[in-house]
């Protein structure tokens, strides 16, 4: 049975009563002074409650105080923690105290709450946050690599902390990897699992909800509610083929033929700060087998970027991919820098190309193929030097498809296509390379045979 714990924290007048804040006991390893606070687990915790609550109590105890809260992608405001800030001022009934505006949150003693992504800084503009005292990263499963390895050092103010919540997707993705598995000095990292049963104000709408999943979507709630990692999502467009080529052992280490073609599918993106992911899936097809190598994904990032990672992996030389390219290839969006059409980088990069078109309907077309041709795939499920992630060469394709699925008008019953997610971008460079694939051309040899000894008149 999960427990609260009660905190008072005082506002900058003196004379101002103490506020009472109830905190889920799982929690209090959080309420003290370490570097590193981080929560993960499933929907229903109360994670993002809790940070959102020690934020402003961490502002009334310090006046003056600066934070900042952090996604790797956030498209408006909408998509921050600033509403649940600000409900949590006005619960704790300190209103007054707080001065909230458009794009931030005017806090006691002049301090200040700002809410960016790390997608719209780069090296030189993300010192502008130096002077932070907190760092909340919300969604933290989505931080990249590199926007982590740039964060942390940023944030450097004396006695400063960053706090990361999550539902973890990947057991290879930066920040749950950092809390979860990398090695700490005593107290500098304090890490807790929250999930529903810990919370003792999970809602009754929630576990009717969880009810519901546990009745007909069991082998979602692992991920959904406990926490766990990503697997196979029932009702997912791939989960019966992942499932069918884990069981035939063809999820196993994969070669390359040195004789034959490797390719190279895109799922394009865009170097904008708002832009989606850029996914790569590095195939080759040896005979009726398909051979998945290794899939690439990035987001924000310009094409140089991942021509230089294709190389970093070994794709070049000998082992240069043929890259294939969907139709959108010959436009210029408006943030790329060179003004040049994505395929023809590709090509002035010294790349053979060929660009497919997308008729009506080809997303489902896509799917389908997939489907059709996913008896003959072996996945490559070796690890790699190369690989920052910690992940096999394709295991975060494989989790991406596990996930990939349609969405639902659940009023109407009735399904709307696949759900534009996460998932979708690696879905579409995979749907790419099955709608461009061959079958290998039958070789039909005859032989005319002659009597031997002549035909009688």
């Amino acid at each position: 049975m999960a427990q609260a714990k009660s905190s008072s924290a005082s506002s900058e007048a003196s004379s101002a009563p103490a506020i009472n804040i109830a905190t889920a006991a799982v929690f209090e390893p959080l309420l003290e002074p370490a570097r590193y606070k981080g929560a993960h687990g499933g929907r229903g915790s109360g994670k993002s409650h809790f940070f959102a609550e020690l934020l402003v109590e961490e502002c009334l105890r310090f006046p003056g105080l600066r934070a900042v809260c952090i996604r790797e992608v956030q498209k408006s405001l909408a998509e921050s923690a600033k509403k649940l800030i600000e409900d949590k001022i006005e619960a704790l009934g300190v209103g007054a105290l707080f001065d909230v505006q458009k794009s931030e949150i005017k806090t006691p003693g002049g301090g200040s709450i700002l809410f960016q992504g790390m997608q719209d800084h780069t090296a030189e503009t993300i010192k502008s946050l130096e002077g932070m005292d907190r760092c909340w990263v919300e969604e933290a499963q989505t931080l990249s690599e590199v926007s982590w390895r740039m964060l942390r050092p940023t944030i450097r103010a004396p006695l400063s902390e960053i706090w990361a919540s999550w539902n973890p997707r990947f057991e290879g993705d930066p920040v749950d990897k950092f809390f979860r598995k990398d090695e700490h000095d005593p107290g500098r990292v304090v890490c807790v699992e929250a999930n529903w049963r810990d919370n003792p104000w999970f809602p009754a709408e929630l576990e009717g909800e969880r009810q519901d999943d546990l009745k007909n979507d069991a082998e979602a709630v692992p991920h959904v509610w406990e926490g766990a990692y990503v697997s196979i999502l029932k009702g997912a467009y791939y989960a019966a083929g992942l499932v069918d080529a884990q069981r035939d052992g063809r999820i196993c280490a994969v070669y390359v033929d040195p004789n034959l073609r490797i390719n190279c599918h895109w799922d394009i993106g865009g170097p904008g700060k708002k832009a989606d992911a850029m996914t790569l899936v590095i195939s080759q097809w040896v005979g009726r087998e398909i051979r998945i190598l290794e899939g690439i994904e990035g987001q924000g990032q310009v094409l140089g970027y991942y021509l230089e990672e294709l190389r970093r992996r070994g794709w070049l030389d000998a082992r240069r991919p043929f890259m294939v390219v969907p139709h959108d290839a010959a436009q210029t969006h408006a943030d790329n820098p060179t003004g040049i059409d994505f395929e023809a980088q590709l090509k002035a990069a010294g790349y053979e190309t060929k660009k497919l078109h997308s008729p009506p309907g080809i997303v489902m077309q896509r799917i389908q193929a997939a489907k059709r041709l996913m008896p003959r795939m072996v996945f490559n499920n070796a690890r790699s030097e190369h690989n920052l992630d910690g992940k096999d060469k394709t295991g975060g394709l494989r989790a991406a498809l596990g996930w990939y699925h349609e969405k639902r008008d659940v009023d109407r019953s009735v399904g709307l296509g696949p759900n534009h997610d996460w998932s979708s971008h690696y879905a579409d460079a995979f749907g790419l390379m099955a709608i461009d694939y061959k079958e290998p051309a039958l070789t039909i040899n005859r032989s005319v045979e002659r009597p031997r000894y002549g035909t009688m008149a």
